[in-house]
Formats: C-alpha cells, structure tokens, sequence
C-alpha cells in the first residue's frame, strides 16, 4: 500500500512540474505573438505611410528623357 502511494505521488509531482513547464511555455508564447503583432502593426503604418507618400502610380509619370 505504501509504495502504491509513493508512486501516485511521484506521478503527481512529476504532472505539476510537467504543467509548470507547459504553462511558462504558452505564456512565454503569448509575449512572443504580443510582439509580433506590434511589429506587424508598425510595418502596417510604414507600408501605408510608403504607398501615400505621393509617388505616382508608374503610368501616370513622365517617360524618362532617353525615350
């Protein structure tokens, strides 16, 4: 009977580190993914700043001069 009992709480042990390990894990994910949305917000803002920064659409400029 002793050792069953030591074995459920070896096991138990074991499943609380294991979910420790497994709750740092997706919290350190979701700081990742937290990042990585702010970054794609920013380059979102660049890449509009870029297409409104008034450069013609290629058609509509001037043929260069050696034409």
């Amino acid at each position: 009977m002793e050792s069953r009992l030591t074995e459920l709480e070896s096991r138990t042990a074991f499943q609380d580190h294991a979910l420790q390990e497994l709750s740092d894990v997706v919290a350190r994910q979701q700081r990742e993914i937290d990042q990585l949305r702010l970054q794609l917000e920013s380059l979102r803002a660049q890449l509009a700043a870029l297409a409104t920064a008034g450069t013609a659409h290629p058609a509509e400029e001037p043929p260069p001069p050696h034409y």
